[in-house]
């Protein structure tokens, strides 16, 4: 199987560029009508709200190669130190401000030195650590998850997935992915593609043997 994470813009803007549009389109939509309570919630990523999520999101929209490597000078290569400073910088003064910056970047194809695939992966998982806790639910195209999937089971690229599936076979029940051999894990692609990236709520999607040695590895660097 051709690797995705050398392929990935291949395609071009035509390939990836419009799923990312949608999804960036997607959130900034199921986030119009949230509460001061609700912009505070506590996001699946660690230490951070949904509205701090959502401002990094903006800010990896708004950084191309030049301006990346020169925060990452900046922070003498402190990787997070620049996340940090890159978010505080797209934050704005209130959540509506929040959100309309987001809303900006919607259409923008301004990217890191990554792979497109990457950003659509990367929205799509921010995207999901924003909605379960606001218990905001996105029927996602499952070709575009699954196209997502598949980046990640080869990739320890910024995000740690295809080491924490080593060992494991995964198998989607509502779409064509799979990968891997070992005890079962199965279920959505969704729960399965969070699942890879760290996110220990989603194993309660999941089932099979192989499920709970999945769990244990979320969280893992």
């Amino acid at each position: 199987m051709t690797d995705p994470e050398l392929t990935a813009d291949r395609g071009g803007k035509a390939g990836v560029w419009p799923s990312i549009r949608a999804e960036r389109a997607a959130l900034a939509a199921d986030l119009a009508d949230l509460t001061g309570e609700q912009w505070a919630t506590p996001s699946l990523c660690d230490g951070l709200t949904v509205r701090e999520v959502l401002a990094h999101l903006t800010a990896s929209a708004s950084l191309d190669a030049v301006r990346w490597l020169a925060g990452v000078i900046r922070c003498r290569f402190d990787f997070d130190k620049q996340v940090a400073m890159r978010l505080a910088e797209h934050l704005g003064a209130t959540p509506a401000e929040t959100l309309e910056r987001f809303r900006r970047i919607v259409p923008s194809t301004t990217k890191p030195p990554l792979p497109a695939l990457a950003l659509l992966g990367e929205t799509i998982v921010h995207g999901e650590d924003i909605r379960r806790p606001l218990g905001i639910r996105r029927d996602h195209p499952i070709g575009v998850v699954t196209q997502v999937a598949e980046y990640y089971r080869c990739s320890d690229l910024v995000v740690v997935a295809k080491g924490r599936i080593r060992g494991l076979r995964l198998v989607a029940d509502d779409g064509p992915f799979t990968t891997g051999s070992g005890p079962l894990v199965s279920g959505p692609t969704l729960a399965l593609t969070m699942a890879m990236t760290g996110r220990a709520a989603y194993c309660d999607d999941l089932r099979g043997d192989g499920v709970e040695v999945l769990r244990g590895r979320c969280g893992a660097a």
